[in-house]
């Protein structure tokens, strides 16, 4: 079958079972769109308002699913726009497949109108890009993207496509790729250091468990919670983490890092064995690498051979696929209950109640609505079924910290890379990829405001997206850091916000905004039970700080409650 370099391109994505694009047409990219509009009742495509917010929604939409996200975008600034949202994914292990047009293969390096070499500007924040200048390379190319994307430990690829590629014809046939001589996406499972964990982790009097991501993308969740339940060991998480254990089982002991909780982070220094699933030891999580579980003998069951000992030195590492790793670990640990340990953490959950979370989720003294009560809010009416998709300061933490989830992939937010405007793209994506689901994107007025574009998408495709915004008319985390680190110089914080439900009405989404905390309980009865799409904007406190804290560079033991 002879066809462009074009329909190659579309079929090539219907053959990796591809139904749902985000992008944006221009010039270098136009032939694909031609296709596009011949194959659209089999290949829906979202037209969105900024090329970011595609890769966001791509995001949102992979990580709700656990599918391949496809963002499609021209060259020059339609690729450079998608970068932040590469970057994004690459460092938060996302698997997208970003396609971009370039100019035609004679005029590369020639400095022609739009050409940007995007292959250069995006090698360090993919896991493969390449460049197709003939169109019989497309088919092979595409089946390496989406192989290399969804394989081992995920992330993003780049496929940039010349305009003659796009144009030229060839003999088509596609293969699934199956596998790529020297990538080893999966190590093989050394059984002897399964039983070597096992040993260690049945020795040990004060064992923690720290789990992240890895649970989620390898779908080891039912095999993680019966391991969890078998060993009794409490079990804490990263906020990529949260949600791979239903937030109310008793073992789960809540967040690790910076605006953790209480207990898991003091006792990260007082556990004998800390037992790592799928999680990379980032600062966020450690603080000052060089008093972190120095006491403890580390386990690391990890993917990805370059995480073991790049931060933290690992007495046993177990590589792996880690459903396989958890399912050889299983029969070999011993039934326990570690009733003391667990004592040792309720008490310290204590602690953090009557000082932290009491107030913030009943403040008293006439303060104003507080960003953690409307998340319980939130709580009560989803009771716990809600996808949370959450933007980057103050309010992506209480909702960390707050938010009550059933089931997993019900978290969506940017932890590494911690991109602000990615909530409101994502959630796109995420109601897309699970429209059966409840999805909620909760966001400052910061964020908010550097993807607002996105309304528009909302709009023109009517997906029904709630959107609350806790709007404290700050850049929220800044001034919290500026208040206790810079002697309250609030150097280019404050915001001077627009009506953003004037805004919100003017794309024709039903728009509500609340002041007074009596009237809190009804918008958000009112937000969940719309069928379509519905924004609130909540005026909360202006200077509340999200703690406890871990000050930047400090130990873990060294958090603050105040």
């Amino acid at each position: 079958m002879k066809i462009s370099g074009a329909e190659a391109v579309i079929r090539c994505l219907l053959e990796e079972g591809v139904d749902l694009i985000y992008g944006y047409p221009g010039g270098a990219i136009m032939p694909v769109y031609d296709e596009l509009y011949k194959f659209q009742d089999q290949l829906h495509h979202v037209l969105v308002r900024h090329e970011q917010g595609a890769t966001h929604a791509a995001q949102g939409y992979a990580r709700a699913t656990g599918k391949v996200g496809v963002a499609i975008a021209t060259s020059g600034p339609g690729a450079t726009n998608l970068v932040t949202g590469i970057a994004d994914a690459q460092i938060d292990s996302t698997p997208m497949v970003c396609i971009t047009g370039q100019v035609g293969r004679h005029l590369l390096g020639s400095d022609a109108f739009q050409e940007t070499d995007i292959i250069g500007i995006s090698t360090p924040v993919t896991k493969w890009n390449f460049q197709v200048t003939e169109a019989s390379q497309i088919p092979e190319i595409m089946a390496k993207a989406f192989y290399i994307a969804r394989s081992g430990r995920p992330g993003p690829v780049l496929v940039d496509i010349t305009k003659n590629a796009q144009f030229d014809e060839f003999e088509f046939s596609y293969e699934k790729c199956t596998g790529i001589r020297s990538y080893t996406p999966v190590p093989k499972l050394n059984l002897d250091k399964v039983a070597e964990a096992a040993a260690l982790i049945n020795s040990a009097k004060k064992p923690l468990i720290v789990f992240g991501q890895g649970i989620i993308l390898g779908q080891a969740e039912a095999e993680f919670k019966a391991v969890v339940e078998k060993s009794g060991i409490p079990a804490a998480w990263t906020i990529l983490g949260l949600s791979a254990l239903p937030t109310d089982h008793p073992l789960n002991v809540g967040m690790l890092g910076m605006h953790g909780n209480y207990a898991p982070n003091l006792m990260t220094n007082e556990c004998d064995v800390l037992i790592a699933f799928g999680m990379r030891f980032d600062d966020r999580v450690t603080g000052n690498l060089n008093t972190y579980a120095k006491q403890a003998k580390v386990v690391h069951f990890e993917i990805d051979p370059a995480e073991i000992d790049k931060n933290v030195k690992t007495e046993i590492a177990v590589l792996g696929d880690v459903k396989e790793s958890l399912a050889a670990l299983l029969p070999l640990i011993d039934a326990k209950s570690h009733d003391l340990w667990h004592n040792e953490f309720k008490a310290l959950k204590e602690v953090e109640f009557n000082s932290v979370i009491k107030e913030e989720l009943n403040p008293t003294n006439g303060k104003g609505i507080s960003m953690g009560e409307t998340v319980e809010m939130i709580n009560k009416h989803s009771k716990g079924d809600a996808i949370i998709v959450t933007d980057v300061g103050q309010h992506q933490m209480f909702a960390c910290r707050y938010a009550k989830f059933n089931s997993t992939k019900s978290n969506i937010t940017s932890g590494g890379l911690g991109t602000m405007g990615f909530a409101l793209p994502a959630a796109i994506g995420a109601k897309m990829g699970k429209p059966e689901r409840e999805v909620v994107a909760i966001i400052g007025d910061g964020g908010f405001q550097m993807t607002i574009q996105e309304l528009g998408t909302i709009f023109q495709t009517q997906v029904p997206v709630k959107i609350v915004i806790l709007n404290n008319e700050f850049l929220g985390m800044v001034r919290q850091w500026q208040e206790l680190f810079f002697d309250n110089r609030y150097a280019s914080t404050k915001m001077i916000n627009p009506n953003f439900v004037a805004i919100a009405e003017g794309y024709h989404i039903k728009s509500k905004k609340v002041t007074q905390r009596e009237d809190l309980d009804e918008a958000v009865a009112e937000m969940l039970a719309s069928k379509d799409s519905y924004f609130l904007e909540v005026m909360v406190e202006k200077e509340n700080n999200v703690f406890p804290m871990i000050p930047t560079g400090a130990c873990v033991s060294e958090i603050r409650l105040s």
